[in-house]
């Protein structure tokens, strides 16, 4: 009983502090310092640009951790790794909360054949962890809507572990380079 009630005090330990870290964020100021990544990222935050992901909608936790990667380098992407070098953890904390607080626009893709694979493919496999309809949980990523050749890019290097993520390296391990592609046009289809 008494690890119970240890574990139940932790447990409003991490809520109460969690919720003090939410009230710190300020999307306004997410906003100001988002004026470079626009340039890139869509004056929206939804990508024209093929290799370049949306971030509208895209959930906070994901966008956190992936700029920190950036920052510490553990993740690479040498225009990322410069942009977040100099990024303070409110920044990218009012980062996040300002992406995670655009409309999130589908870029649709019309490859019905390709979407149709993807979706026999995906099933529970993807939306186990990115949530119903790929739209993202918690650390996951929303991937519905994203620029398909993103998408190709980023199972690829998960595939080749030039990515680092071990669960999402054994998963895009087993995907053959069309599977790969009908994935992303699936994805990108969603909304």
């Amino acid at each position: 009983m008494k690890n119970y009630k240890l574990m139940f005090a932790f447990i409003l330990l991490a809520l109460g502090l969690s919720q003090s870290v939410i009230a710190a964020v300020d999307v306004d100021a997410g906003k100001q310092r988002a004026k470079m990544c626009l340039n890139c990222h869509g004056q929206d935050g939804n990508s024209t640009t093929s290799n370049i992901p949306s971030l509208a909608g895209q959930k906070p936790t994901y966008i956190v951790n992936q700029l920190r990667a950036f920052r510490n380098g553990s993740r690479k992407g040498s225009m990322m790794n410069n942009m977040a070098k100099g990024l303070s953890d409110a920044e990218i904390n009012n980062l996040a909360a300002f992406f995670a607080s655009l409309k999130n626009k589908s870029v649709g893709s019309k490859k019905q054949q390709l979407i149709s694979e993807g979706k026999k493919i995906a099933g529970s496999m993807c939306f186990g962890c990115h949530g119903r309809n790929a739209q993202g949980m918690g650390v996951t990523p929303r991937l519905a809507g994203q620029q398909p050749k993103y998408l190709v890019k980023q199972l690829r290097d998960f595939k080749n572990k030039t990515r680092k993520n071990p669960m999402m390296g054994s998963i895009a391990g087993g995907f053959s380079d069309d599977e790969i592609k009908a994935l992303a046009e699936y994805m990108s289809s969603l909304k």
